[in-house]
């Protein structure tokens, strides 16, 4: 789940927009601060395959459609239940200072070729992993002792357990292929990059860098002779550009190979939905380079964020001391028909 998590938080902090593949997804983001710097107490994102598709926060109070197929279905009253909860919390763990998160992320996945469907929902508190809905067992679950009280409290609510399947096996699929009907010229186009070679000096790292691409779900690997090359290799992360295409890069140490070597590596690129990859074999002649006038080796600066006050929206999630358990379960127990009113 954090591995999860953490990519997602990358994604959001560039505003990354990915796009559709066999399997689809729908997810949002609840977020309610307190006491945050230079962020906004409230805000809600919806995302499908990774493309934002709706946002709301409290300094606007309005919620916006990222995408003309999307009709905005995120209640952002919801934010009330959250706001009062951060109270609450600070009160149960003696906290008067600092600054907290409440924190909610829910979604399900569709395999558009077989059709199967999951679901998830975590809850969280300042930044760790606080319980989650397991829906194939229909139960919730914890790694951490001082939440057993609530999973017990929460598996005893047949009421919420009805009302959690039936939105991860009905409501949010059909969200979800509604969704992936209406948007899938722009989930699913697919955009090949320029691909060059740079080099800052003659003894640095050769770069392998593609710019432009569309979808995110990219590969680029350095070959030898064919085979995938990992010595000396550093590999990037994939950025987004002002027009909402992507770029990334992977440098290659050529300090030990001879020059009567360099035809036997190649970079390649490979992009989700295209069969062809890009190759382009290391070669001195084509390399660009700080030499004169010719080329700049600073990449251009990423994308202003969309949505950075939403960055803290999706740190992983908690479950507090042990000292404050059953306080902590109380809260969430209290709350469960405020929670229940607002599964949309």
């Amino acid at each position: 789940m954090k591995k999860k998590m953490k990519a997602f938080i990358f994604f959001l902090l560039l505003g990354i927009q990915g796009a559709a593949a066999v399997t689809h997804s729908l997810k949002y983001f609840y977020t309610a601060s307190s006491q945050v710097p230079n962020f906004t107490e409230f805000v809600v994102v919806g995302m499908v395959d990774d493309i934002q598709i709706e946002y709301y926060d409290s300094n606007t109070e309005k919620l916006v459609p990222k995408q003309d197929w999307v009709d905005g279905a995120v209640d952002p009253q919801f934010q009330e239940w959250f706001k009062a909860n951060i109270e609450i919390l600070k009160q149960c763990f003696n906290q008067t200072g600092g600054f907290h998160i409440v924190q909610r992320m829910c979604g399900c996945e569709w395999d558009e070729d077989t059709g199967e469907v999951t679901g998830y929902m975590q809850f969280g508190y300042d930044g760790e992993d606080f319980i989650m809905f397991d829906l194939k067992e229909q139960t919730w679950v914890t790694k951490k002792q001082q939440a057993v009280m609530t999973t017990i409290k929460w598996d005893h609510d047949s009421a919420l357990t009805a009302l959690y399947k039936n939105y991860f096996t009905q409501v949010c699929p059909e969200s979800l292929k509604k969704y992936v009907n209406y948007g899938r010229s722009s989930l699913m186009k697919t955009d090949l990059p320029k691909v060059s070679l740079l080099q800052k000096s003659s003894s640095s790292p050769v770069t392998c860098h593609a710019t432009g691409f569309y979808p995110n779900r990219a590969e680029m690997v350095w070959r030898k002779d064919g085979e995938e090359f990992h010595e000396g290799v550093n590999k990037g992360e994939i950025l987004t550009n002002n027009d909402g295409t992507f770029q990334m890069s992977v440098d290659l140490d050529v300090s030990s190979i001879t020059p009567e070597d360099w035809d036997r590596y190649s970079c390649v690129f490979q992009l989700s939905g295209v069969n062809e990859d890009i190759v382009t074999t290391l070669d001195k002649a084509v390399i660009k380079t700080n030499k004169g006038n010719s080329f700049s080796l600073i990449i251009p600066v990423v994308a202003a964020v969309v949505v950075v006050v939403a960055a803290i929206a999706v740190i992983t999630f908690i479950i507090y001391k042990k000292r404050t358990g059953e306080k902590q379960t109380s809260w969430i127990t209290n709350n469960n028909n405020d929670s229940k009113s607002n599964m949309t």
